[in-house]
């Protein structure tokens, strides 16, 4: 009984916890203005290319000191017409402010990404977006 009672605590301790930490990331959006990267790979079928660039990326990203929300994906394989899976990677970051942003591309640890990615690449496309409601 007692082992029963450990164990649902435990697992009480666990889901909190859990929801706690969807709650913080999802507050650590901000709708201000948003970066989405899409790349295109010259050889995106290269293992090595894709360990290259996601420990760049990686790096970059764990040292900016600008960029708030930070989403590395790979596209799922399509299913509706409407969806590109043609890319590579996608990124997508959140800024404070469009200050933020243009700051960020100039400092060190993106220049340094770019410097050991930019050959991996083909085509690189970006979007930015401020929030409607700024």
């Amino acid at each position: 009984m007692k082992t029963k009672i450990i164990t649902l605590l435990l697992v009480g301790l666990f889901a909190s916890s859990c929801v706690q930490i969807k709650n913080d990331m999802s507050t650590n959006f901000d709708h201000t203005f948003t970066h989405t990267v899409f790349f295109w790979f010259k050889n995106p079928d290269s293992h090595t290319a894709r360990t290259t660039f996601e420990a760049s990326l990686t790096k970059f990203l764990e040292n900016s000191k600008y960029a708030k929300t930070k989403f590395i994906g790979k596209p799922p394989k399509a299913v509706r017409d409407v969806v590109d899976d043609s890319f590579t990677y996608s990124l997508i970051l959140s800024f404070e402010s469009a200050e933020d942003q243009e700051a960020y591309q100039e400092e060190p640890p993106h220049l340094v990404f770019i410097e050991e990615c930019e050959d991996l690449w083909d085509k690189v496309i970006v979007y930015d977006s401020q929030g409607i409601n700024q």
